[in-house]
């Protein structure tokens, strides 16, 4: 019986899609969309409590376990963490990690920092970012305990390829 438990719990493992995400070093609030009406919703709430409750500000980051470049920008951070973990804490950013997928497109994709959830592109307009009408990998949104942006943000391959970009971001230089 063991031996066919362990058996079922590698197989397990073994189809489950391999996710690094934002490496451990920037300690990641990590957030996993729930199913809510039929689609995913990831729910900013509790993260904006946070960020509140300790005076700091968020760096949403909006990755997909199979998207090349999110993976390439994750093995930058990880590559980085020594010179950036530190900026991110002493900067005040709560990092927070949405784990996604490509399959997801604009209107399966729900977002809420508010009392209701919003599709994607209703979320990017709510933001007043210019992104709404398609969603790109990665995306990061810089904002306040309010949900209130603190900067446009780029967003898919070939942002954030250097450490000096990344602290400007960071310190919200444009």
């Amino acid at each position: 019986m063991k031996r066919r438990l362990l058996i079922l719990a590698a197989a397990l493992l073994a189809s489950t899609p391999a996710w690094a995400g934002v490496p451990a070093a920037y300690a990641p609030l990590v957030l996993q969309p729930q199913q809510v009406d039929g689609h995913p919703v990831f729910d900013l709430r509790p993260a904006l409590e946070r960020a509140r409750r300790e005076g700091r500000r968020l760096y949403v980051y909006l990755g997909a376990h199979d998207c090349v470049f999110c993976k390439r920008y994750e093995r930058f951070l990880e590559q980085h963490a020594a010179e950036l973990a530190p900026e991110f804490t002493r900067l005040g950013w709560l990092v927070v990690d949405l784990r996604s997928s490509l399959a997801l497109g604009t209107t399966r994709l729900w977002l809420q920092s508010g009392e209701r959830a919003l599709p994607y592109p209703e979320f990017q307009r709510a933001l007043g970012d210019e992104r709404a009408r398609q969603l790109i990998y990665p995306s990061v949104w810089l904002l306040d305990g309010q949900a209130r942006p603190l900067m446009p943000m780029p967003a898919g391959a070939g942002t954030f390829e250097t450490v000096s970009e990344q602290l400007e971001i960071l310190r919200l230089e444009q």
